[in-house]
């Protein structure tokens, strides 16, 4: 899947001395290195030691003192951390440690009932005037007293959606009700602040009953034309079918010059209002002939941005925003399956919601087959509004690859060139691609399909420095991404991998790409991205980092709501966020700079007790982080990060 969130192959948490750095382990300066029995005995104690300068207990002004059951439950963890770590380590005879890799398949999914067991209908927290449409079969309560009698406590004082658009659409169930409800609880309203929320490409209604139970009925006409075409070995926009349209993509001159003028600068526009939703069959008309010629794309120059890589997991749109306040310029949504959103399903189109602050963005797909690609394109042409549209020809993981997707189609040649010329037969916005190196470790392909990619028509190409055997293990091989600049010359082609500083990023740019994408240096530093433009190392503090998980927990209440679901929602990415973040290391405690990427963090104090907290690489120290935002965790909350790399224990 997309970079950043597979798994990654530095490994952490070792339980090493305060001697002198190992290899591939972040140079930290000697006064703050630290055991792994001190660093969780300094967390558990609160701070409380001679060396550190601030209160205990007291992180920006907030009171940290926990129930004691809960405080017995927390310390048994680290105990129980302690037991094992001592058990796997013992001190005459060092072991290495088995590195963890791949996903926890067996991790727990809990879902929106074991939360909130007693659920308010859904026509009373909308407060439509209307009854409920399922009347006594309705499996949620109706009456509203019996749901306040069983409703948790409040987690805060204040909703972040009634403070920003002057309502809270989730009324009674909000956790943070007390702040709009009236004496009668009743829900308040500020009129001066009251706005729709502007998030856009949100799935209608309508169209999801059309793409759920009238399949037959919806008929992609430009989609079905370029298949047509593909179907009798022509290339899509070769053999003009109309009135003689501009050809696109063709291996002739006048396609060769098309084709470059896309390649120039990489092409922005909107997709066609929702409004023009799907089309149903019927004959064409002089209108619909217009309509099927190829368009002029609309062109935005992106060489020399900073592109936020389509994250999974952790890439989502609070995260996304998050970037965007830190000086990313080119955004794209997470990996969306193609057939997923040709089926209408509610999780995978949220993928591709957009936020105003996002100017130049983008939505990612994966696919195995030219016709549900080439549809799926059309599909979102015609009903969402986006910048340029990305085929992910980069997804390491099996279940993609075995389908004959994501590096997959780097050995399918053939399927790989119909869904290039298929897709960008029927979009409006450029078609870009991401690739790697290769599938084998030692056995590059890129170089040899990079001259293909430019003549099928794609706008632009990213190149992530390893291959699909390596996924995250090793370092990206830059040397290879500038001998592949001059394979896709004229057409743009961005570097992505290992980039966590500005030294980084200028070492990528003098090997001549267009730009360069970041992945896991923005999960671990989202300021990375200032750094990079204004030529500096942050020093960002412990204070500072806490308000970017604020910022992230607003921005996930109001993407994902304010009731138990989307608190708890909201909380899980936090908590596969932390998974990540706690793998930098603060400039002010490094012997040199900058911090690799492949260098993972030992166990050290930091120069607070906040600092030092958000280096732990427990899972119930994330949990406690999360707690300061969002309030105590349901009882029996779990979490597991989602890769092994990252579930330190």
């Amino acid at each position: 899947m997309a970079e950043g969130a597979a798994e990654a192959s530095v490994e952490s948490g070792g339980n090493s001395g305060a001697g002198a750095p190992e290899r591939g382990v972040a140079p930290i300066k000697p006064q703050f290195r630290t055991t792994k029995k001190e660093f969780h005995d300094f967390l558990e104690a609160k701070g409380q030691t001679p060396c550190q300068e601030s209160e205990a207990g007291n992180i920006g002004g907030n009171d940290l003192s926990e129930p004691e059951a809960k405080r017995i439950r927390l310390e048994d963890g680290h105990k129980e951390d302690r037991r094992s770590g001592e058990a796997a380590e013992p001190q005459e005879q060092p072991q290495v440690q088995k590195r963890a890799r791949g996903q926890n398949r067996g991790r727990p999914h809990l879902k929106p009932t074991h939360y909130d067991k007693n659920r308010l209908c859904p026509s009373l927290v909308q407060e439509s005037a209307a009854k409920c449409f399922f009347g006594d079969r309705c499996r949620f309560l109706h009456d509203v007293g019996c749901y306040l009698e069983t409703k948790p406590a409040d987690l805060g004082p204040r909703c972040v959606l009634y403070e920003t658009f002057g309502k809270c659409p989730y009324g009674v169930t909000c956790r943070f009700a007390g702040a709009h409800l009236g004496p009668e609880g009743q829900n308040l309203v500020q009129e001066s602040l009251v706005q729709v929320p502007l998030v856009r490409n949100s799935l209608d209604k309508a169209l999801q009953l059309q793409l759920q139970l009238r399949k037959r009925e919806i008929h992609f006409e430009r989609a079905e034309r370029a298949l047509h075409q593909l179907s009798k070995g022509q290339l899509p926009g070769s053999t003009p079918a109309v009135a003689d349209p501009e050809p696109v993509g063709s291996e002739g001159a006048a396609g060769q010059d098309s084709c470059a003028a896309q390649q120039a600068s990489l092409g922005a526009g909107a997709g066609a209002p929702p409004s023009a939703s799907v089309q149903t069959c019927g004959p064409l008309t002089d209108e619909d002939v217009v309509r099927l010629r190829p368009c002029e794309k609309k062109r935005l120059d992106v060489s020399g941005k900073l592109y936020l890589a389509p994250l999974t997991t952790c890439g989502n749109l609070p995260f996304r925003r998050i970037c965007k306040r830190f000086g990313a310029d080119v955004t794209c949504g997470e990996m969306a399956v193609c057939t997923n959103l040709l089926q209408g399903q509610t999780s995978e189109w949220a993928l591709l919601k957009r936020h105003p602050c996002e100017d130049i963005f983008g939505v990612q797909l994966e696919g195995a087959f030219p016709d549900t690609m080439t549809k799926c394109a059309e599909l979102l042409n015609r009903t969402i509004e986006v910048d340029f549209v990305d085929i992910n020809v980069g997804c390491p993981i099996d279940l993609v690859y075995r389908k004959g997707g994501g590096c997959a189609l780097m050995n399918r040649s053939t399927k790989f060139q119909q869904i290039v010329r298929g897709m960008n037969q029927v979009l409006d916005v450029p078609l870009t691609v991401k690739i790697r190196t290769g599938v084998q470790e030692r056995v590059n392909l890129a170089h040899r399909l990079l001259p293909e990619l430019r003549a099928w028509g794609t706008a632009l190409v990213t190149l992530h420095g390893r291959s699909r055997e390596q996924r995250y293990t090793k370092l990206a091989d830059w040397r290879y991404i500038a001998q592949c600049v001059t394979a896709a010359s004229p057409m743009p082609l961005f570097g992505n991998g290992d980039i966590l500083s500005y030294e980084d990023a200028n070492h990528a740019m003098q090997t001549g790409v267009a730009g360069v994408m970041i992945a896991r240096g923005a999960l671990l530093k989202p300021w990375l991205f200032t750094e990079i433009k204004e030529q500096r190392h942050w020093d960002i503090s412990s204070a500072e980092r806490l308000d970017i998980l604020r910022d992230f927990t607003h921005y996930g209440l109001e993407h994902w709501g304010s009731d138990t679901q989307g608190v708890e929602k909201t909380r899980r990415f936090l908590l596969e966020w932390l998974s990540f973040l706690c793998r930098y290391v603060p400039v002010g405690l490094l012997e040199r700079l900058p911090q690799r990427i492949n260098e993972r963090p030992p166990c050290y104090l930091g120069r607070d007790y906040l600092e030092t907290l958000m280096a732990s690489q427990t899972a119930t120290d994330w949990i406690r982080i999360s707690e300061m935002l969002l309030g105590p965790v349901p009882p029996n909350f779990i979490f597991l990060p989602k890769h092994k790399a990252n579930a330190y224990k």
